[in-house]
């Protein structure tokens, strides 16, 4: 299997990790009124790759290179919600198991999203800027895909979207490879803390349609 194709099995949606399960927030934001159309999804998830989608990608693309316990850590420390941090972890931990599944993975169990990406770019021979790609790519479909369900949004715009956002997506994850070697107290801190509090409300509603 090529590089490339190895790239978009790991970046496919159809990937069974759970992310289907979680809107990046989104839902928080919509039911507080403030992401209502396809204009106002469009600035969300801009804002979400500037941030989460950049703190992705960097640590996405800096596990590739190992030193992945610090990288885990460092990843915890950037996300003040409990909420986040389980929902982060429950998705590191399905994707560690799809991962088992193709590839030769080390032992671990319980790590963030981004870092697990990381693992499993690296188990399938990626380059640390591949595995950026596919973070800074899933931080911003999982809420698309979200926002059709929680808004009615025609797919296709959505998808037109998305399309619009990929030099976006390329730039950060160009971006985030910069901090390949760096210590991880230096990968990039960017946070949205609005999205932390909604984070919080949200874990406390019993009816939702998405974990996070």
């Amino acid at each position: 299997m090529s590089s490339l194709a190895t790239l978009l099995v790991l970046a496919d949606g159809r990937l069974p990790s759970g992310g289907h399960a979680h809107s990046g927030g989104l839902e928080a934001q919509v039911a507080a009124g403030r992401v209502r159309s396809l204009g106002d999804v469009e600035g969300f998830l801009r804002g979400r790759l500037h941030t989460a989608g950049l703190v992705a990608a960097a640590f996405a693309a800096a596990a590739v290179a190992g030193r992945v316990a610090d990288l885990d850590a460092g990843l915890d420390a950037r996300t003040p919600s409990p909420a986040l941090r389980r929902a982060s972890r429950a998705q590191g931990r399905a994707l560690l198991r799809a991962g088992r599944a193709m590839w030769s993975l080390p032992a671990f169990r319980d790590l963030h999203h981004p870092v697990a990406l990381g693992v499993l770019a690296a188990a399938a021979g990626l380059r640390p800027l591949d595995a950026a790609v596919a973070a800074a790519h899933g931080v911003v479909t999982g809420p698309a895909s979200a926002a059709v369900r929680l808004l009615g949004l025609d797919p296709y715009q959505v998808h037109a979207l998305l399309a619009r956002l990929a030099p976006s997506c390329d730039e950060i994850a160009a971006s985030a490879v910069s901090f390949v070697h760096a210590p991880a107290d230096d990968l990039p801190a960017a946070g949205a803390p609005l999205l932390d509090i909604g984070a919080e409300l949200h874990a406390t509603w019993e009816v939702r349609l998405f974990a996070s």
